[in-house]
């Protein structure tokens, strides 16, 4: 599954903090990470992945490189437009706090039905406000598993 982180570039130590946090655990339970690929927030999620030998994805509003935390980089030049297409990829969106970027991102998820949980971001409907980031990934794994595209995992003996 992918789940997309979204928040500010330009964050505060204590969205880094938790955003690390979303990152790490997300990859904990075996999910991709897919964000807009920059610093702030999408850094953050991106190295606590990396720390639990996670997968990243960016989806760059530009042509340059992104973080450097990023395994896969897919350059748009599209500016905030790839908003729509980071949030159509993902199964289910984690907001840390963030600012109008974000709340464009939430306001697309929302109108594409993809479930949104936040964790000191908009305080808006159809947004699942979270306690602490723990509860963010919890809830949007369990989201994200039960989305139409969800797959299981293949059978370890190679039998389906």
């Amino acid at each position: 599954m992918q789940i997309a982180v979204i928040g500010a570039g330009d964050c505060s130590p204590e969205e880094y903090t938790a955003a690390q946090d979303v990152g790490y655990l997300i990859a904990a339970n075996h999910e991709i990470i897919i964000c807009g690929g920059m610093g702030g927030v999408m850094e953050a999620a991106c190295k606590g992945a990396k720390e639990q030998d996670g997968r990243t994805v960016g989806i760059l509003p530009d042509m340059g490189d992104g973080n450097p935390y990023l395994d896969v980089r897919v350059r748009t030049a599209m500016g905030y437009s790839r908003n729509v297409v980071l949030v159509q990829s993902a199964d289910a969106v984690i907001a840390i706090g963030g600012k109008y970027g974000t709340l464009s991102e939430i306001a697309i998820a929302l109108k594409l039905k993809k479930p949104v949980f936040g964790y000191k971001t908009w305080d808006i409907e159809g947004v699942f406000k979270c306690a602490t980031p723990e509860e963010t990934v919890v809830m949007a794994v369990r989201a994200a598993r039960l989305s139409p595209s969800y797959r299981s995992p293949p059978d370890p003996k190679g039998f389906s």
